[in-house]
């Protein structure tokens, strides 16, 4: 791997269940979230995904494609257009910079409206040992 290679696109469907669940696993009891009525009269269209959500789905991206054994050692994300239900979030990926073990990894999900997330990956990715992988 080198800087410049590309990782292949990831789609994820946003739905009422993943925003929830999102939200109610990391603790995020915001209406906003979850409450379709309180969403819209908070001035947004629907419930919408948090941040820590989207921060879990960038490092599902990034170790799916890398595999179990790497670990992550930073995210550093930005939002910007919110994940509704009914939309579909497309991740996609560029090696920032390689040193040694450790790689940088460029991110940015996109969706209906706009680009939902950017930012960065720092991650360990362990060198190929005689007889065992990646």
């Amino acid at each position: 791997m080198t800087a410049g290679d590309r990782l292949p696109p990831l789609e994820i469907e946003i739905t009422r269940t993943l925003i929830v669940a999102g939200a109610v696993a990391s603790r995020d009891y915001q209406d906003v979230h979850h409450d379709p009525e309180l969403a819209r009269d908070k001035g947004s269209p629907d419930i919408f995904m948090n941040i820590l959500t989207t921060n879990g789905l960038v490092g599902r991206y990034i170790t799916d494609h890398f595999g179990p054994s790497a670990v992550l050692r930073g995210v550093a994300i930005r939002l910007g257009a919110p994940n509704y239900p009914g939309d579909t979030m497309v991740l996609t990926g560029r090696v920032e910079e390689v040193d040694g073990a450790t790689v940088t990894v460029r991110v940015t999900g996109t969706n209906g409206i706009g680009r939902h997330v950017t930012g960065t990956v720092t991650l360990t990715v362990p060198s190929a040992s005689p007889g065992g992988a990646a």
